[in-house]
């Protein structure tokens, strides 16, 4: 890496997520409390969620004290350094309270609003993810070992035997919907797959776990780090045709499904404005 800005703010959003990991993975109380609701009473936020939040924010100020920070559990502020880090301290926070595996801590910087680092920590996997703008995606850990290893995203095969992976809304009738554009996308499709993390998703079809992934809904800090490691593992990313992944639509798949799906899901419906 040539961009000694670039490298520090990668190592930074290493070790905030690391640090972040491991307190939610090792403090996670028995009797996980609920500290508010967010969309509905389905969507949950917990005390080690806002706690994981307050430690990268912290970390992260004491390191780089005039950057700006946009966090799922609402940091927010502009800076001054042209650096701003997106934050999900936890992603998959109903897998997290129910104490299923997959959910991840995730941290992009934006340097005047272009993604240019991002990572993703999956603690019960022991995998790391990190993604540099131009400079590739790797993982390390879990089964990627200590050295590591770069992502490649899958050769691309028909839309028919391509695994794809969904999320749903907690707000029932977006819910509905979604279910609606599933039953619809099954036959056409391999499979489907639910796995409840945003960011865990983006990674595994930068890893070639999956041929691609689509949700409708989602905010900054679920696909920031994702979007960028995801794209520089040779996916494609994008929501409606033409237009960025938003909270619109979110797209991720190996080149040859990308057009396909995205077509079909223009087709269902499967967004909203």
């Amino acid at each position: 890496m040539t961009d000694p800005l670039l490298s520090e703010l990668l190592g930074l959003a290493q070790d905030a997520a690391h640090r972040a990991g491991a307190l939610l993975r090792d403090g996670r109380p028995a009797d996980l409390g609920v500290a508010a609701t967010k969309s509905s009473p389905v969507d949950v936020v917990t005390e080690m969620d806002i706690a994981a939040e307050q430690l990268i924010t912290g970390f992260l100020s004491e390191h780089r004290p005039q950057d700006g920070f946009l966090g799922e559990e609402g940091a927010s502020s502009e800076g001054s350094s042209g650096i701003r880090w997106v934050i999900d301290p936890l992603d998959g926070t109903v897998n997290y309270l129910y104490g299923l595996p997959t959910w991840a801590v995730s941290i992009a910087a934006e340097r005047d609003g272009e993604r240019v680092v991002g990572v993703v920590e999956v603690p019960m996997r022991r995998e790391t993810y990190h993604a540099v703008l131009g400079g590739g995606a790797y993982a390390k850990g879990g089964a990627y070992g200590d050295g590591g290893a770069a992502l490649r995203c899958r050769p691309a095969p028909p839309l028919d035997q391509a695994l794809v992976s969904t999320g749903f809304n907690y707000v029932a009738d977006v819910r509905a919907h979604q279910a609606d554009v599933a039953r619809v996308l099954i036959p056409r499709l391999r499979d489907i797959r639910r796995g409840g993390s945003a960011a865990i998703d983006l990674c595994d079809v930068a890893a070639g776990r999956l041929d691609g992934y689509y949700e409708r809904g989602l905010h900054p800090w679920d696909l920031a780090a994702g979007d960028l490691i995801a794209r520089e593992a040779g996916a494609l990313t994008g929501g409606r045709p033409g237009m960025p992944a938003d909270g619109g639509l979110t797209v991720a798949a190996s080149p040859g499904v990308f057009e396909p799906l995205q077509s079909l899901l223009e087709e269902l419906g499967a967004w909203h404005d």
